[in-house]
């Protein structure tokens, strides 16, 4: 298929023309969200385009911590699914993957590495693990002390204990046990929902027949979809309006987590971990957003620790402008060298997505004039504006398997 101007069309664009037609068909006295939630309702998630390396990317169960490290930023994703080497070769999916192994599931590995032994107040848990005498009981962060100093993250990557720890080692920090994955017959409005209201960043789609993941759908690539398709009538209704049209930023600027440019890193990564969410902004001047700081950058201080081991604190500005000379020395592409990315409450939603997709970021933080911190609009905000669950959609399929967000019941 090819556009009027005679180049080819993207998959996402031809998914766009489906949705188009869809919508030409639906009543006219129903509202634009539902008009689109019947359009997503009639097609199925065999349909999203794969990603553009067309595999899905693996981690065997007993592949080291600094492997799936690599793995996961060497292909830039979030998480990837992990086999069960264990299980015979005609197993069932349910049975041939433990789970998703996730940057946030590395992040609690480490803050636990970090934290002091509490029958030790003198030594980094790490020396205490190289010496065969880990313990799970831990304190509270200082700044300054051993385990932020810049030498910590080369002691602990180059430590037996890291190398030796396997991915199925930190299976009770997987989101999934095994996983909630998507059949390829399931719906794209059920796909929406799961990577909205249900707090999925991604989902995995298997296929029956392989008894395997044939794609594993992101936020990132719904967003993606969305940018493709801006200019489709769709789309239109809902791209032309303003963010504060659509009630967004969700949060006021006294309910963002954030951290001081000041505080150690770390403590962002344990706000990630306690509050559940992907991403903070660094803040300096009380209220000024300076940078971002997201769950996968804990990479960076695994990845190259050499980077900081002349600090005695590594910072969240020490953190990032190391990252920053890091990438820019290797020539690597991130969202961390690029200034930071902010948005009015006055702009359309098509232009965030267009900012979101172009930048390849999770987040972008609402600014005013001034450029102090007003609020924060995810991927997740704007799918949910896209869609919305009819009554007892789901039924009680999620009973006893996570917490239901608010109001979902509704």
């Amino acid at each position: 298929m090819v556009s009027e101007e005679g180049s080819p069309r993207s998959p996402e664009a031809k998914l766009g023309m489906e949705v188009e037609e869809l919508w030409d068909t639906q009543e006219p006295q129903l509202t634009p969200t539902e008009k689109l939630n019947a359009c997503f309702e009639s097609i199925p998630v065999s349909e999203f385009p794969h990603a553009s390396s067309s595999k899905v990317i693996e981690i065997k169960s007993d592949a080291s911590l600094g492997e799936a490290v690599r793995l996961l930023s060497q292909h830039k994703i979030l998480s990837a699914p992990v086999v069960d080497v264990d299980a015979p070769e005609d197993a069932s999916w349910i049975d041939r993957y433990l789970g998703m192994v996730e940057f946030a599931g590395i992040v609690v590995w480490i803050l636990h590495q970090s934290e002091k032994n509490d029958e030790d107040t003198t030594r980094p848990a790490v020396v205490a693990a190289a010496n065969g005498m880990y313990s799970p009981r831990y304190r509270s962060l200082q700044p300054g002390s051993p385990k932020t100093a810049g030498n910590f993250f080369e002691l602990l990557t180059s430590s037996d204990f890291y190398k030796n720890t396997k991915v199925k080692d930190i299976s009770g920090s997987f989101r999934w046990a095994p996983f909630l994955a998507l059949q390829t017959s399931n719906s794209f409005l059920t796909m929406l929902l799961l990577l909205s209201k249900y707090r999925m960043k991604s989902v995995p789609v298997v296929d029956p027949g392989d008894q395997k993941i044939d794609n594993i759908i992101t936020q990132s690539a719904v967003i993606h979809m969305l940018e493709e398709c801006a200019d489709h009538q769709w789309f239109r209704s809902l791209g032309s309006k303003k963010l504060y049209d659509l009630g967004l930023p969700l949060m006021s600027a006294n309910q963002v987590i954030k951290v001081d440019e000041d505080e150690p890193v770390l403590q962002a990564f344990r706000l990630m971990k306690q509050k559940g969410i992907g991403g903070l902004p660094v803040v300096s001047d009380g209220n000024k957003p300076v940078a971002n700081i997201s769950i996968r950058d804990i990479q960076f201080l695994l990845i190259a620790p050499e980077i900081y081991k002349h600090y005695r604190s590594i910072t969240a500005k020490n953190f990032v402008t190391s990252v920053k000379k890091y990438l820019e020395d290797n020539q690597k592409a991130s969202p961390l060298v690029s200034d930071m990315i902010t948005c009015r409450k006055e702009d359309t939603l098509k232009d965030v997505i267009t900012k979101l997709d172009s930048k390849e970021i999770h987040r972008i933080y609402v600014v005013d004039e001034e450029g102090n911190l007003e609020g924060v609009v995810t991927l997740r905000d704007i799918i949910s504006r896209i869609v919305h669950e009819p009554h007892g959609y789901f039924g009680d399929f999620f009973d006893g398997v996570l917490p239901l967000p608010a109001n979902s019941r509704v």
